[in-house]
């Protein structure tokens, strides 16, 4: 798994889930690191402003691509948890949108769902 977030302690707990959770993490605290992990990673980003939000998912998907045939999984991770807040996350190209602090069954429901 990929975690994208600038935030330390956010980074730390998301990972220590996802390590539960039996998977191996790469860590990025920003969009530029991201686009360079190893093949194969689903990322979970920050959820930033819509048009970086856009941009993150843009070039994460055709970085992508460039390494692994298999479809990248996007999943937006926030602190905003509106309906309109969702959508926007999905129209700029997530698959999931998550809230911060992320619920430990939720975040293992949603990764035996990206499987």
């Amino acid at each position: 798994m990929l975690i994208v977030e600038d935030n330390d302690d956010a980074r730390e707990m998301l990972k220590l889930l996802l390590e539960h959770e039996g998977h191996e993490v790469y860590e990025a605290v920003d969009g530029t690191e991201a686009c360079g992990p190893p093949r194969g990673y689903i990322l979970i980003s920050p959820f930033v402003d819509l048009g970086l939000r856009s941009w993150t998912a843009t070039r994460s998907r055709a970085s992508s691509a460039a390494r692994t045939t298999q479809p990248q999984r996007l999943v937006a991770l926030t602190g905003y948890g509106r309906v309109e807040d969702r959508q926007r996350a999905l129209e700029a190209g997530f698959d999931e949108h998550l809230v911060k602090p992320i619920d430990p069954d939720r975040l293992s429901d949603l990764l035996q769902r990206l499987r």
